[in-house]
């Protein structure tokens, strides 16, 4: 393969980075993203790069169509088809409330009560069969299902787990008449105990499913009219790939694949410049995701909850998305407290200073007025808005309410408040979580990820920060280095000392075998095989379970439980040997390691100069949080290997700005990343 494509869709651009690895050349592209269909800015991606889709060996795609669609609930209608007397358990749910305070809070269930269909059948916590499936019941309900013009199908019986021979026989039943693919069977998404979260992340798959399956097929038809002939892989949320042939049958896997691609990018590039424990900090122009990176291997979570009471149990990499991008914006609430966000400008009309009709300020706009952003080179802005129009409005919509009269004031007010946020992001990924920020770097990328990153890694003790050469189009970089990844999970959920390690051994072997098949049948050109399995424990009468790695198939009782006690040790500093570990869920991931990409080649060396004074730009008036300074402005392309400097400093490069504060350390490593030490 020469010629490889990644292409990212965030909420505000559409990110597109081209490797030819023959001639180690690049091309990027940043357009604005399309949220009515976002093909439209893949296709406008491409042609912005002038790229030949005849000569391109590979497509990688990272969405937000099925986080969207999730989110805005503009979903597919969905039936299930469950267990006589369990229909109501994807609204009991675990009898948690939408707010902490306070009597009133709603919830509405992604299946409507009335297309929630009970069948006779009943099988126990054991798999052992109760009462046998009633295949009449499973017709009638069928029938019925698409008489309600239901799209996708859901079928979830109590303990499947278990014992799947129910579900696999309404499945048969229901694909004999079903007028589509979208059928989906709970216990093969996610083979784990939990009834309700089985069963909402089966109904948030099929939800989705005819919504992915969609935009998949119109981006292949506009990708196959203008030459391309080979197979689109598309990001799942676990940090891999998978091909679009198969992608919408497990649809809920790409939630969070954006957010997820960046991590893949943060992990591959750190370990490249030797920084294996990371914290990822990507701040795009609707909301800030950050992860953590140990040992050079992003952390991966099954317990995600999209939104209240919607908990997706499939395995991903475990990002913290809260609403704080460059279109956040500000606002003052009815107690006269200034707030950023969650609410975002996004990519229509966007910022004040986009000049598309934004008529309230963002973190952008505050950046502008603080000198922290060149107001004539802001990205995609077609009909420019002076500044002092930006001024009056944070005056106008915020200075007003608050009392305020000088706009630098309000803007620095917003910048203070927006890092407050992004800071507790951060701690919740590492000091919440028992990891010393101290002992980690800030890898920040997305396209105002750089702007904050040094006031952030400040509050929290981080050292250094790590700024990859090319920090806007991290996410689509993260596309090209991501492998081939498929994810297992099975159940045993029974006391240590009574399980039959036999069995252990027999079912990661068989969750090897059907990652290996998937991954021959995908076609996907790899150099090498990965296995990584690790297994989920708890102390019997815990609700929690804590998840470790595990070295080979073959264990012992005496090892787990030794394993278990360290991990348990290291988490909550607590040692119970008086009471019985439990063994729930066994892991693993299979992993095909695709060729390395030359991330050198995102470089341009023939730009560089020799003395760092040949790289300024000039200077302008910016805003520390010590107060205003004259500041030097660099170009990044002119920055040659090995530089270094200190601050206050203003970095500026296409795809994003640096703020560099003073006593600062900047310096120019050998992948033209840049390290700042604080």
């Amino acid at each position: 393969m020469t010629q490889i494509v990644g292409v990212d869709v965030g909420g505000t651009f559409t990110d597109l980075v081209l490797f030819d690895t023959e001639t180690e050349s690049v091309k990027i592209s940043k357009v604005p993203s399309t949220p009515e269909n976002q093909s439209f800015g893949v296709m406008s991606a491409l042609g912005s790069v002038g790229a030949s889709l005849e000569d391109i060996d590979e497509v990688i795609h990272g969405t937000t169509v099925t986080t969207n669609a999730l989110l805005e609930r503009k979903v597919s209608r969905v039936g299930l088809i469950t267990t006589r007397g369990f229909r109501d358990v994807l609204e009991l749910g675990r009898r948690t409330r939408p707010k902490p305070y306070g009597m009133t809070g709603s919830f509405e269930c992604i299946i409507p009560r009335e297309l929630r269909l009970e069948v006779g059948e009943r099988v126990d916590c054991d798999g052992d069969i109760v009462e046998h499936l009633n295949e009449e019941d499973v017709l009638k309900a069928v029938e019925q299902l698409l008489e309600s013009g239901v799209e996708a199908l859901v079928i979830h019986f109590l303990h499947s787990y278990k014992n799947d021979i129910h579900e696999r026989k309404t499945e048969e039943i229901a694909r004999k008449i079903w007028p589509n693919t979208f059928v989906t069977r709970g216990s093969a998404l996610v083979s784990e105990f939990r009834e309700y979260e089985r069963g909402t992340t089966a109904a948030i798959n099929a939800a989705i499913q005819p919504v992915l399956h969609r935009y998949i097929e119109r981006l292949q038809q506009k990708l196959k009219e203008e030459g391309y002939s080979k197979d689109l892989l598309v990001m799942q949320g676990n940090g891999g790939t998978v091909s679009s042939r198969i992608v919408a049958e497990d649809a809920v896997k790409t939630v969070m694949s954006g957010p997820a691609s960046g991590v893949m990018a943060a992990a591959y590039t750190a370990s490249q410049s030797g920084f294996n424990k990371v914290v990822t900090y990507d701040m795009g122009g609707t909301s800030c995701d950050v992860g953590l990176i140990v040992n050079g291997i992003p952390q991966v979570t099954s317990e995600l909850e999209i939104e209240y009471a919607m908990p997706i149990h499939v395995p991903m990499v475990d990002v913290h998305t809260i609403g704080a991008g460059g279109g956040s914006l500000a606002w003052v609430n009815d107690a006269g407290l200034l707030h950023v966000g969650p609410e975002s400008a996004g990519a229509q009309p966007g910022p004040i200073c986009y000049g598309r009709g934004g008529q309230k300020p963002t973190i952008t706009d505050a950046n502008l007025v603080l000198g922290r952003l060149n107001p004539n080179a802001l990205l995609a802005v077609e009909n420019p808005v002076s500044l002092e129009t930006v001024r009056n409005s944070l005056v106008e919509e915020v200075g007003s309410k608050l009392g305020l009269e000088d706009a630098e004031e309000i803007a620095a007010a917003i910048v203070r408040i927006a890092n407050m946020n992004m800071a507790g992001a951060l701690r919740l990924v590492s000091l919440a979580r028992g990891y010393d920020p101290r002992d980690f770097a800030l890898f920040a990328f997305g396209g105002a990820g750089p702007l904050h990153a040094v006031a952030l890694a400040s509050e929290l003790g981080i050292p250094k920060v790590l700024v990859p050469m090319r920090p806007g189009i991290t996410n689509a970089v993260g596309c090209v280095v991501a492998d081939v990844r498929h994810d297992y999970v099975n159940s045993i959920n029974i006391p240590l000392a009574q399980v039959e390690m036999d069995q252990v051994e027999q079912i990661f072997c068989r969750q090897i075998e059907a990652g290996k098949t998937i991954i021959e049948t995908e076609g996907v050109e790899i150099e090498e095989l990965l296995v990584i399995h690790d297994v989920d424990m708890q102390f019997q009468g815990q609700t929690h379970i804590l998840n470790f790695p595990v070295q080979e198939t073959r264990l012992s009782r005496e090892s787990l439980q030794s394993a278990f006690e360290k991990a348990y040790w290291e988490r909550f500093g607590v040692e119970l040997p008086e009471i019985r570990a439990v063994l729930v869920n066994l892991h693993t991931a299979v992993i095909g390691r695709r060729k390395p990409v030359p991330l050198a080649a995102l470089m341009s060396a023939k730009d560089q100069m020799e003395k760092i004074d040949d790289c300024r730009a000039g200077s302008r008036r910016v805003w520390f949080e010590t107060g205003w300074k004259e500041t030097a402005v660099y170009k990044r392309e002119l920055l040659p290997v090995k530089a270094k400097f200190n601050g206050p400093a203003v970095i500026e490069q296409l795809d994003t700005t640096i703020i560099v504060e003073q006593e600062n350390q900047v310096e120019v490593d050998l992948n033209g990343n840049l390290i700042i030490s604080l």
